[in-house]
């Protein structure tokens, strides 16, 4: 198995940005994908966000999916000072479950869950968690629920676990190759997180630099 580059790692970091200006456009208005309600009590509505272009890929990636299968929207933008929140109460739980780790290693254990808030790929507006569901919108079983973290799975949120069926390790294959073919990466340690254009795609793909870097929903949404 192939090493697994965590958020954490300062090579990430070290990809330079070189921001393009694409606006964020809302998936509920820009678009016919199916968009999951869990998020819906945020009333500025960040989470139905992506960049232009990661929506226009998604659209692509949807029509590559076999017959009885359709995409699930669940978060795309998340505003950094949200994201620094998640980050910040990841890494506090991990410090009271483990208080013999170092400040660095509770700091990469956290990136496998939650990306630092500097580098993080949803407050660029490049990432999107994402899931299959059947033509009647019913959510499709992926072998864990989203947003599980390592602890509470066992390791099955990691996208190639070997330790959930083979019904959901199917279906991972069926999302991981249609996203694949429009240039989408994913995290390994979480299943439904994939980027376009961010730090980690462009280390990924080995691209000279990251298209979109961190961005407010205001600013971004006024750039055409």
């Amino acid at each position: 198995m192939t090493e697994i580059v965590l958020m954490s790692d300062p090579k990430v970091a070290a990809v330079p940005v070189e921001e393009c200006g694409e606006r964020l456009v809302d998936v509920r208005r820009d678009s016919p994908l199916l968009v999951d309600g869990r998020k819906w009590q945020d009333s500025a509505g960040a989470f139905a966000h992506l960049r232009e272009g990661v929506l226009g890929r998604l659209l692509e990636a949807q029509a590559l999916l076999p017959g009885g299968m359709r995409l699930l929207f669940v978060e795309g933008y998340r505003p950094p000072s949200l994201q620094r929140h998640y980050f910040e109460k990841y890494t506090a739980q991990l410090r009271t479950e483990h208080p013999e780790w170092d400040a660095a290693y509770v700091r990469t254990a956290a990136s496998r869950y939650v990306s630092p808030p500097e580098i993080a790929p949803h407050g660029a507006g490049a990432a999107v968690d994402l899931t299959l569901a059947d033509d009647e919108g019913r959510e499709l079983d992926m072998g864990t629920r989203m947003n599980a973290t390592p602890e509470d799975s066992a390791g099955a949120c990691y996208t190639w676990a070997d330790n959930i069926t083979e019904d959901a390790r199917s279906r991972r294959g069926v999302l991981g190759t249609a996203l694949t073919a429009v240039g989408l990466v994913n995290y390994p340690t979480e299943w439904w997180h994939w980027s376009y254009g961010d730090r980690y795609w462009a280390l990924e793909t080995g691209a000279a630099v990251a298209l979109y870097g961190p961005t407010e929903l205001d600013r971004a949404q006024k750039v055409r």
